[in-house]
């Protein structure tokens, strides 16, 4: 399995350093990999290879080898490999869940600081995961479910279209944030998802225009 590392996350580092947040940031970075092995360990049971892993500023990011096999079994207007997409992206929302009840039921063995950051940052990362922007867990599922109602193409229309808006919002959203708690991590947050958003915008564009080729062909 290849490892892929992204350097911005040394940035980063030194950015909650100098703020004196070091230890919220590894809080949430454990438990992203532990939200990250969910949709490692859905996969592998739906039969999945797990192909690569990247360490990203906000967490990590998981790839799997495609069975090219799950093409061929219809539903509705998707295929098997949508469906396990979907549940794939979900496994990690839940994973995180299951991390709150544990941590719930140890409250006992921790004190007050570490039980409410332990919450906390999990409430955080589901939250932010099941946004539906994509390519966040709530982007992709929301894609998935439009590809089996609606067709493959509609999907990445009314994907792109979606998390633009909801992504406007959540910037309008943490902006009050910002400027309420004066918190530069929520500004790089937001920056980081604004890269990712423009990179799977050029990517809908570039489909848009290949099934738009297709046609006049046509």
């Amino acid at each position: 399995m290849q490892i892929k590392l992204d350097l911005k996350i040394f940035a980063i580092i030194l950015i909650f350093l100098i703020t004196q947040n070091i230890g919220i940031y590894a809080i949430l970075m454990f438990y992203a990999l532990i939200h990250e092995l969910g949709h490692l360990l859905c996969g592998v049971i739906l039969g999945f290879k797990p192909s690569s892993i990247s360490i990203i500023p906000y967490g990590f990011n998981l790839g799997f080898a495609i069975n090219y096999k799950d093409y061929n079994k219809k539903i509705g207007r998707g295929n098997l490999l949508t469906l396990k997409k979907i549940f794939i992206s979900l496994a990690g929302p839940v994973t995180n869940l299951i991390c709150i009840l544990v941590i719930y039921l140890n409250k006992n063995n921790l004190n007050l600081y570490q039980y409410q950051n332990c919450i906390y940052a999990n409430i955080l990362i589901i939250l932010f995961n099941l946004f539906p922007i994509y390519p966040l867990d709530g982007g992709r599922i929301m894609q998935g479910l439009i590809h089996i109602t609606l067709g493959l193409r509609k999907s990445y229309s009314y994907t792109k279209t979606i998390t633009n808006i909801n992504v406007i919002i959540l910037t309008a959203i943490s902006s009050i944030l910002i400027l309420y708690y004066k918190n530069i991590a929520i500004f790089l947050v937001i920056m980081y998802l604004w890269t990712l958003v423009y990179k799977c915008n050029k990517e809908y564009s570039l489909k848009e225009r290949l099934y738009t080729k297709i046609e006049t062909i046509k």
